[in-house]
Protein backbone atom coordinates (compact mmCIF):
# COMPACT_ATOMS: atom_id res chain seq x y z
CA UNK A 1 0.00 0.00 0.00
CA UNK A 2 1.79 3.01 -0.75
CA UNK A 3 2.52 5.89 1.84
CA UNK A 4 0.07 8.85 2.30
CA UNK A 5 -0.43 11.96 4.44
CA UNK A 6 -0.33 11.36 7.86
CA UNK A 7 2.11 7.75 7.67
CA UNK A 8 5.29 7.53 9.18
CA UNK A 9 8.19 7.40 6.41
CA UNK A 10 9.47 3.75 6.62
CA UNK A 11 12.41 3.09 7.75
CA UNK A 12 15.58 2.41 5.51
CA UNK A 13 19.01 3.28 3.94
CA UNK A 14 19.85 5.20 0.74
CA UNK A 15 23.34 6.06 -0.67
CA UNK A 16 24.77 9.52 -1.53
CA UNK A 17 28.29 10.29 -3.01
CA UNK A 18 30.61 11.85 -0.29
CA UNK A 19 34.35 13.63 -0.82
CA UNK A 20 34.99 9.79 0.70
CA UNK A 21 33.12 7.90 -1.82
CA UNK A 22 29.76 6.46 -1.28
CA UNK A 23 28.03 6.84 1.70
CA UNK A 24 25.34 5.38 3.62
CA UNK A 25 22.01 7.84 4.62
CA UNK A 26 19.41 5.98 6.77
CA UNK A 27 16.28 8.01 6.64
CA UNK A 28 16.48 8.92 10.54
CA UNK A 29 19.70 10.90 9.32
CA UNK A 30 17.65 12.52 6.58
CA UNK A 31 14.33 12.87 7.86
CA UNK A 32 14.63 13.40 12.43
CA UNK A 33 14.14 17.09 13.44
CA UNK A 34 14.16 18.25 9.85
CA UNK A 35 11.60 19.51 7.29
CA UNK A 36 12.41 17.62 4.20
CA UNK A 37 11.10 17.24 0.29
CA UNK A 38 11.40 13.88 -1.25
CA UNK A 39 11.68 13.40 -4.74
CA UNK A 40 11.78 10.60 -6.89
CA UNK A 41 12.18 10.02 -10.78
CA UNK A 42 11.79 6.82 -12.34
CA UNK A 43 15.37 7.49 -13.78
CA UNK A 44 18.53 9.74 -14.22
CA UNK A 45 18.95 10.99 -17.19
CA UNK A 46 16.04 9.82 -18.49
CA UNK A 47 13.79 12.37 -20.76
CA UNK A 48 11.21 14.13 -18.05
CA UNK A 49 13.33 13.75 -15.63
CA UNK A 50 16.26 15.32 -16.55
CA UNK A 51 14.82 18.23 -18.70
CA UNK A 52 12.02 19.36 -16.48
CA UNK A 53 12.10 17.35 -12.67
CA UNK A 54 15.40 17.87 -11.26
CA UNK A 55 16.33 21.46 -13.22
CA UNK A 56 12.82 22.52 -11.63
CA UNK A 57 14.06 21.57 -8.13
CA UNK A 58 17.43 23.27 -8.75
CA UNK A 59 16.19 26.28 -9.90
CA UNK A 60 13.22 26.68 -7.06
CA UNK A 61 15.36 25.42 -4.34
CA UNK A 62 16.17 28.95 -2.35
CA UNK A 63 12.50 29.83 -2.70
CA UNK A 64 11.68 26.01 -1.06
CA UNK A 65 14.18 26.29 1.25
CA UNK A 66 12.69 29.91 2.38
CA UNK A 67 9.58 27.99 3.49
CA UNK A 68 11.22 26.21 6.27
CA UNK A 69 12.73 22.97 4.59
CA UNK A 70 16.17 22.22 5.44
CA UNK A 71 16.79 19.26 2.71
CA UNK A 72 15.78 18.93 -0.63
CA UNK A 73 16.32 15.35 -1.66
CA UNK A 74 16.30 13.57 -5.08
CA UNK A 75 15.87 9.97 -4.79
CA UNK A 76 16.46 7.40 -8.12
CA UNK A 77 16.45 3.72 -8.24
CA UNK A 78 19.95 4.12 -9.81
CA UNK A 79 23.54 3.58 -8.40
CA UNK A 80 25.34 5.86 -6.15
CA UNK A 81 27.59 6.40 -9.44
CA UNK A 82 24.95 7.17 -11.77
CA UNK A 83 23.33 9.51 -9.20
CA UNK A 84 26.57 11.42 -8.49
CA UNK A 85 27.09 11.72 -12.28
CA UNK A 86 23.44 13.27 -12.69
CA UNK A 87 24.05 15.90 -10.04
CA UNK A 88 27.03 16.93 -11.80
CA UNK A 89 25.61 17.04 -15.23
CA UNK A 90 22.70 18.70 -13.56
CA UNK A 91 24.95 21.10 -11.40
CA UNK A 92 22.84 20.33 -8.18
CA UNK A 93 25.80 21.66 -6.02
CA UNK A 94 24.38 22.24 -2.77
CA UNK A 95 20.68 22.69 -3.40
CA UNK A 96 19.32 19.00 -3.85
CA UNK A 97 20.91 15.62 -2.09
CA UNK A 98 20.76 13.41 -4.94
CA UNK A 99 19.81 9.69 -3.52
CA UNK A 100 20.32 6.18 -4.85
CA UNK A 101 18.16 3.74 -3.66
CA UNK A 102 20.11 1.08 -6.04
CA UNK A 103 18.12 -1.84 -5.72
CA UNK A 104 14.49 -0.05 -5.44
CA UNK A 105 14.14 -1.07 -1.51
CA UNK A 106 13.10 2.11 -0.34
CA UNK A 107 10.69 2.88 -3.40
CA UNK A 108 9.24 -0.82 -2.64
CA UNK A 109 8.82 0.24 1.14
CA UNK A 110 7.03 3.26 0.70
CA UNK A 111 4.88 1.42 -1.68
CA UNK A 112 6.01 3.49 -4.55
CA UNK A 113 7.41 1.00 -6.99
CA UNK A 114 7.04 1.04 -10.94
CA UNK A 115 7.70 -2.05 -13.36
CA UNK A 116 9.13 -0.20 -16.10
CA UNK A 117 10.55 -3.84 -17.57
CA UNK A 118 8.59 -2.12 -20.86
CA UNK A 119 11.07 0.12 -21.15
CA UNK A 120 14.35 -2.06 -20.30
CA UNK A 121 14.42 -0.39 -17.21
CA UNK A 122 13.32 -3.25 -14.84
CA UNK A 123 11.86 -1.83 -11.21
CA UNK A 124 12.08 1.80 -10.57
CA UNK A 125 10.34 4.26 -8.12
CA UNK A 126 7.37 6.21 -9.64
CA UNK A 127 7.22 9.86 -10.00
CA UNK A 128 6.40 11.38 -6.67
CA UNK A 129 6.99 13.99 -4.05
CA UNK A 130 6.57 13.95 -0.38
CA UNK A 131 7.28 16.80 1.83
CA UNK A 132 8.03 15.26 5.98
CA UNK A 133 8.11 16.75 8.64
CA UNK A 134 10.30 15.10 11.21
CA UNK A 135 9.85 11.82 9.80
CA UNK A 136 5.84 12.00 9.16
CA UNK A 137 4.69 12.63 5.54
CA UNK A 138 2.77 15.76 5.40
CA UNK A 139 1.67 15.82 1.66
CA UNK A 140 1.85 13.14 -0.60
CA UNK A 141 1.77 13.67 -4.37
CA UNK A 142 2.18 10.83 -6.82
CA UNK A 143 1.72 11.32 -10.49
CA UNK A 144 -0.63 9.38 -12.50
CA UNK A 145 1.11 7.29 -15.49
CA UNK A 146 3.10 9.34 -17.89
CA UNK A 147 2.17 12.64 -16.03
CA UNK A 148 4.29 15.10 -14.82
CA UNK A 149 2.03 18.03 -12.86
CA UNK A 150 1.95 17.25 -8.62
CA UNK A 151 5.14 16.30 -8.04
CA UNK A 152 6.85 19.28 -10.15
CA UNK A 153 8.97 22.26 -7.93
CA UNK A 154 6.61 24.31 -8.59
CA UNK A 155 3.44 22.80 -7.36
CA UNK A 156 5.71 21.48 -4.21
CA UNK A 157 6.42 25.48 -3.87
CA UNK A 158 2.52 25.98 -4.04
CA UNK A 159 1.88 23.68 -1.71
CA UNK A 160 4.22 24.26 1.89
Amino acid sequence: MAIKAGDRMPAGKLKTMSKDGPKDVTTDELFKGKKVVLFSVPGAFTPTCDAKHLPGFVQLADQIRAKGVDTIACMAVNDVFVMNAWGKSSNVGDKVLMLADGNGDYAKALGLELDASGFGMGTRGQRFAIVVQDGVAKQVDIEEKGQFKVSSAEHVLSQI
